[in-house]
């Protein structure tokens, strides 16, 4: 099966008893990050972890209810900044996904499916859980390494190299 025969059912037998809990070494990496290093520390922990894509319909319009008539387009959620750039959202739990919108419907996956949607959407950057516990942002440098399926890690304290996983 290739990247474009998945389904929404794949999706959830693949994370089948997840809570949408966020991972504690995840968010200690993230709360830590100060220089680079760490920075680079916390980016290497988010590539074993979940993450949470918030997903939104487009024109719902939350007073009326649901309109059996209408189609809601679904979407991934980016901001764009005062700079311009635009960001990419994911969230390391469903707690911070709620504190940023409620009404976002979570979808979970890996870091470099993430970073490949990133590009997808037509985004700059990919920031992680904007409302907190502790915002990161990854930029393209380092995306376009993640959406190839390349996982960052420490191959020694402060050393950090790049790890091709099979798909």
């Amino acid at each position: 099966m290739n990247d474009h025969d998945r389904t929404l059912a794949d999706v959830g037998r693949r994370w089948a008893g997840d809570t949408g809990e966020a991972d504690a070494d995840v968010r200690t990496a993230l709360a830590g990050v100060r220089d680079a290093d760490s920075y680079l520390r916390a980016v290497a922990a988010l590539c074993g972890a979940r993450l949470l894509l918030p997903i939104l319909a487009s024109g719902d319009d939350q007073a009326s209810g649901p309109d059996p008539d209408r189609h809601a387009e679904m979407a991934a959620v980016s901001l764009r900044g005062v700079d311009g750039r635009t960001a990419l959202l994911a969230f390391t739990g469903l707690d911070a996904a709620r504190a940023w919108n409620p009404a976002a419907r979570p979808v979970p996956g890996t870091l470099d499916e993430v970073a490949a949607t990133v590009a997808e959407a037509g985004s700059d950057v990919l920031l992680v859980d904007v409302a907190g516990p502790a915002p990161l942002e990854i930029g393209p440098d380092l995306l376009e390494h993640l959406a190839a399926g390349e996982r960052l890690v420490e191959v020694s304290r402060g050393d950090f190299g790049w790890l091709s996983v099979p798909r």
